[in-house]
């Protein structure tokens, strides 16, 4: 396998999709060290891949360990009410556009668009949020069971906020 950035000529080998790869073990280090979810779970697979596009797209993964700098960006990109989802499709559209920065195309960025695939359209059961408690405007009368409200939620929308958290805690 050559590597992804060959300068030299001749050669139809396998482009390594180093960028992609290395968000990824960035993505994985972070969720690790927060030790939030099991390894083994759909639900650590979308905190994974939801920080490793993270990672990829706000211009790919650094060198060694995360810096202070990094962690506030990646901070601030998970953030509930980010506008994540805008950011994630504008970044990835600009990456597909004849102008895009060179490097970028080829199998990095068809892995990107595989994990933004399975993040928009695998649905995962969660909590229901809005139904844990009445709104306080509505009166509290008395409930006929108690039962843990459910539904099911874009993978993303349960990957990003463990993706901050396990930031938060890096």
């Amino acid at each position: 396998m050559r590597p992804e950035h060959h300068e030299g000529t001749g050669g139809d080998g396998l482009l390594v999709p180093m960028a992609w790869m290395y968000s990824e073990y960035i993505a994985d280090e972070v969720l690790e060290t927060g030790d939030l979810m099991e390894p083994t779970t759909l639900e650590y697979r979308a905190g994974r891949d939801a920080l490793a596009l993270t990672i990829f797209l706000s211009d790919g993964a650094v060198a060694d360990e995360l810096p202070a700098a990094r962690v506030d960006e990646l901070r601030l990109l998970t953030a509930y009410g980010a506008a994540w989802r805008r950011w994630v499709c504008a970044r990835l559209e600009a990456l597909e556009r004849p102008t895009a920065p060179a490097g970028i195309a080829g199998p990095d960025l068809a892995l990107a668009r595989a994990a933004w695939r399975w993040l928009e359209e695998t649905e995962l059961l969660a909590a229901d949020l809005d139904a844990i408690g009445p709104p306080p405007w509505e009166p509290v009368g008395d409930e006929e069971e108690e039962n843990e409200a459910q539904v099911w939620t874009p993978a993303w929308q349960l990957g990003l906020p463990l993706g901050h958290l396990a930031v938060h805690l890096y």
